[in-house]
């Protein structure tokens, strides 16, 4: 009766670990249904235009912010962490600064800090900011596969924690 007992709970256990993994984290606001995302653009670290619109079919985690922004700057090291555990072919962390003295300023940031994994994205005139209704920095979206925003952080997060990287391992599995 005892074994059948704590087999019973060891289950339990099991599967509200299963459960949490796909609850988002308490400061992550998901929308009902994902949200279409206004079209952004921006330039990579030679000055070529991107948009959203190039990582189509990747999960993505977009993070607005800027080298002036002091909670930006401390979670910047959780985002590199993120980027180097789950980007890949389906999930990418793309890191959007808008930093008005441009890519200089953004490069010699992440040199100071040694951000090693992340792609270096800016937008100088911080147009995408208040196209996503950006009200203060820093601002993250996760998108899904189709370009619709599934939620968003409003203010810093520790990207690489436990609960936030097996929240965004179940919207990459569900493909």
């Amino acid at each position: 009766m005892k074994t059948l007992a704590l087999t019973f709970l060891g289950v339990l256990l099991g599967l509200t670990r299963v459960a949490s993994a796909t609850e988002p984290p308490a400061n992550f606001a998901v929308h009902e249904t994902p949200q279409v995302v206004p079209e952004i653009s921006f330039q990579d670290k030679d000055g070529q235009p991107r948009t959203l619109a190039d990582f189509s079919g990747k999960v993505v985690l977009l993070n607005i912010w800027a080298t002036w922004c002091a909670p930006c700057r401390k979670e910047m090291p959780t985002l590199d962490r993120l980027q180097a555990e789950l980007g890949g072919p389906d999930f990418e962390v793309i890191a959007l600064s808008v930093d008005r003295k441009g890519p200089e300023a953004v490069r010699k940031f992440f040199d100071e800090i040694g951000i090693k994994h992340l792609a270096l994205n800016i937008d100088t005139s911080s147009k995408a900011m208040f196209a996503l209704g950006a009200f203060g920095l820093p601002l993250t979206l996760l998108i899904d596969r189709q370009g619709r925003e599934v939620g968003r952080v409003v203010g810093p997060a520790e990207w690489d924690s436990l609960e936030i990287v097996a929240f965004i391992r179940d919207r990459i599995a569900a493909k």
